[in-house]
């Protein structure tokens, strides 16, 4: 932010592996630091009560963990996955994501999948750490037979799931999204009208920034050598999936952590990231992973039919280069100049 580092109150902390970061202007008459309606509290803005507001998100976030990682053995999820054959009642917070989860999975033809957490594991993505060669055939078969979507079912009246058998869920497309959501929410619960909430580079703007302009965050190239790219957020979030941050390389080739439903193996590496722009950033944190997943041609077209607000960063040779919808180019291009505009 171009901006003086004192025209912000900063909270920051770690959770879900990463820090969490959230801006509120404390200029320009935009420091709505209310306490939740009703309960008669003082205002947000002192130090004892920042500190609680950082506590409250804080503690939103570990409930995040506790119900929906598959880095903590006693996590909800953790259990679900190793529980037998049957009907699962799970908690609201976490029968929310694997319904966002599986509607995304079911309207992008499974292009998404949320329950490849054997196929996950198997390519050293997991847990139990990254591995230094790729598995053989007869492993992902066995792996990709376990997996699937089409598999599971939910029961909106008891917030139930079905576990099949050996069904392994994997959240990590769309928890993170989610955690953005709910620093956003006790945002909103304190009477705060502009802030720019942070999950791991996940991001919520609502609101102005100190300026009273729309809050300007960067999309991240693949190419360190390349510029990133300036958006807007106005009362949206953004979320980002790309292979360049968490991979391996073997005899010169790069396997990436997300995931091909359909083969069992990486995804290829021409499509470097996908970022969209979406009121929720749980959605946008499962579109951006199924649009990956969709590939450089089909994700674009898909985009475009479906009216999804989506940039796409492609390599090309030795060079990255950028597809945007019509839909991201309404919705950000408020951050560009003449020059930074894309032509």
């Amino acid at each position: 932010m171009p901006t003086p580092q004192d025209a912000y109150t900063r909270l920051d902390g770690t959770s879900m592996g990463t820090t969490w970061s959230v801006r509120l202007p404390t200029t320009g008459g935009y420091e709505q630091a209310q306490a939740p309606k009703g309960n008669g509290a003082a205002k947000t803005d002192g130090p004892d009560n920042l500190a609680a507001l950082s506590h409250a998100i804080a503690q939103a976030l570990a409930t995040v963990v506790d119900q929906m990682s598959n880095w903590q053995e006693d996590s909800v999820l953790s259990q679900l996955n190793r529980a037998e054959r049957g009907w699962y009642q799970m908690p609201e917070p976490l029968y929310t994501v694997l319904a966002c989860a599986l509607d995304t999975a079911r309207s992008s033809g499974g292009a998404y999948d949320p329950t490849l957490g054997e196929l996950v594991k198997l390519w050293g993505f997991g847990p139990q750490g990254p591995r230094l060669d790729a598995p053989d055939a007869n492993a992902i078969a066995r792996a990709l037979a376990l997996s699937g979507w089409t598999k599971t079912q939910l029961n909106p009246k008891h917030r139930g799931v079905w576990q099949p058998g050996g069904l392994h869920f994997d959240l990590s497309a769309i928890a993170k999204g989610y955690g953005v959501d709910e620093i956003a929410r006790i945002l909103d619960e304190h009477g705060f009208d502009h802030y720019l909430a942070e999950l791991g580079g996940e991001l919520k703007g609502k609101g102005l920034n100190a300026q009273g302009r729309p809050w300007t965050v960067n999309i991240e190239s693949p190419d360190s050598r390349l510029g990133a790219l300036p958006v807007s957020l106005t009362n949206h979030a953004i979320a980002t999936s790309g292979d360049y941050r968490r991979c391996f390389i073997v005899d010169g080739r790069r396997y990436a952590h997300t995931i091909d439903a359909q083969t069992g193996h990486p995804l290829p590496d021409d499509l470097a990231s996908v970022s969209v722009l979406h009121p929720s950033c749980m959605q946008a944190d499962a579109w951006a992973t199924a649009l990956l997943c969709m590939g450089a041609e089909r994700g674009p077209a898909y985009a475009r039919v479906h009216g999804i607000a989506a940039v796409f960063m492609k390599r090309i040779a030795n060079d990255i280069s950028l597809d945007w919808t019509p839909d991201f180019l309404a919705l950000g291009q408020g951050a560009w100049t003449m020059d930074a505009r894309p032509a």
